[in-house]
């Protein structure tokens, strides 16, 4: 990576539901420093419950943060799930099964992207609730690349998820 490369911002996702689910978030906001991803901002913590194919399991506590990088969307991907695996996530498990740590790249500047590994825009980021809650309070009137608002996306949910705000991460 050259040192003139641009940089872009964007939005990761952090959860956890097994161990000491902060600990877990606050390791992967310093691992990603460690590796070059400025963590510009960071939501406040939000116990959610769990949504998608396996509800029988802990609670989560997720956050989302605010990264600047030049690294490109496939390199951030792969720092993502590097960092889940440092911390004990076994990858190739259930989908949507309990995690220590899950990283998301949710939003990557202007960028749309698919590819049999990545999807840019995230594509379930109008859709879940525990996502959209952190997004808001970071940027109140943050929008997708095809204009989308994601305030109207969160009004349109309603209450379906529980989603609590429990206090900062940091």
């Amino acid at each position: 990576m050259s040192a003139d490369r641009d940089t872009r911002g964007g939005y990761l996702g952090l959860g956890s539901n097994v161990g000491d689910r902060a600990r877990h978030l606050r390791a992967a906001i310093e691992l990603l420093g460690e590796h070059g991803v400025e963590v510009e901002a960071v939501s406040s913590a939000y116990e959610t419950e769990p949504v998608g194919e396996i509800l029988d399991q802990p609670d989560f506590l997720n956050a989302v943060v605010r990264v600047s990088t030049a690294l490109e969307p496939h390199d951030l991907l792969d720092l993502c799930k590097a960092i889940e695996v440092e911390r004990g996530r076994v990858l190739g498990g259930r989908r949507h099964g309990p995690r220590p740590l899950d990283v998301d790249l949710l939003l990557l500047g202007s960028i749309e992207l698919r590819s049999d590994r990545l999807t840019l825009p995230h594509p379930q980021v109008t859709a879940r609730r525990f996502v959209l809650a952190p997004l808001l309070e970071l940027d109140p009137d943050l929008a997708l690349p095809d204009g989308t608002r994601l305030a109207a996306a969160l009004a349109a949910l309603g209450d379906a998820e529980r989603v609590e705000p429990v206090g900062e991460l940091e």
